[in-house]
């Protein structure tokens, strides 16, 4: 009985289906969107005041801890002489210390022995850009005989970022409004507007002597130069 009602049931609902027929929804296609999108670019130039520096002292000995002790020696001299220089405590930092073994061979290839090299590096924030050179020469007299990857930098940089992108916008909507006038078109409301901040950082790449010898023959020149501050500014525009 059950699976007769059942039966009378499906075959009911598919005469009410039937009955229905197929529905059909008119739409109206939409109007095509009429666009114009372009890129400005502003650009603002800043004097560092600020330099980051990677300094360091390497050592090789015959023995680890005879290599190690010349090292923490070196690096304390070193050390030292940056504050000296007027480098607060705070804006040194040991970013590497490293000992490892070196086997030495000879020219038919056996192994001759094993020298310990030992690396100690400290990231230096200098705030005085005045006195840069000096620093480095007192570092290196004192036995720093690797300083690389100096990157200058302003810090504070809101106010140079929102000036590029005031620059960048002016840029933008200049460039579309000459568009829209020699196109013959007329621009609506901005539909998007994004922006990319790009500030790329002047780097200066160089070494000490070792151990302080080259010292008294070099003269550290540093040239800071200028960063530049650019911005992009994409605008989309609806062309009535």
């Amino acid at each position: 009985m059950r699976t007769k009602f059942l039966v009378f049931a499906v075959l009911a609902f598919a005469l009410i289906l039937s009955a229905c027929g197929p529905t059909t929804i008119n739409q109206e296609p939409q109007p095509v969107s009429r666009t114009l999108n372009v890129n400005g670019l502003g650009t603002t130039y800043l004097t560092p005041d600020i330099a980051y520096i990677y300094i360091g002292v390497h050592n090789e000995g015959a023995t680890a801890s005879e290599t190690v002790a010349a090292n923490k020696a070196q690096t304390t001299a070193v050390l030292d002489a940056l504050k000296k220089a007027g480098v607060d405590e705070k804006d040194l930092r040991t970013t590497n210390f490293s000992i490892y073994p070196s086997q030495q061979y000879s020219p038919e290839g056996t192994v001759t022995g094993t020298i310990y090299m030992v690396d100690n590096t400290v990231y230096v924030t200098v705030r005085n850009l005045d006195g840069l050179g000096t620093l480095l020469d007192d570092t290196i007299n004192a036995g720093a005989n690797s300083i690389n990857s100096i990157q200058f930098d302003v810090a504070d940089k809101s106010a140079a970022v929102k000036e590029a992108r005031v620059k960048g916008v002016e840029d933008a909507k200049t460039q579309a409004q000459e568009l829209a006038t020699a196109a013959g078109i007329t621009l609506g409301d901005i539909q998007n507007i994004s922006y990319y901040d790009n500030s790329p950082v002047p780097m200066f790449e160089g070494k000490g002597g070792g151990g302080g010898a080259m010292a008294a023959d070099t003269s550290v020149s540093i040239q800071p130069g200028q960063l530049t501050i650019s911005v992009s500014v994409n605008i989309t525009y609806e062309i009535k």
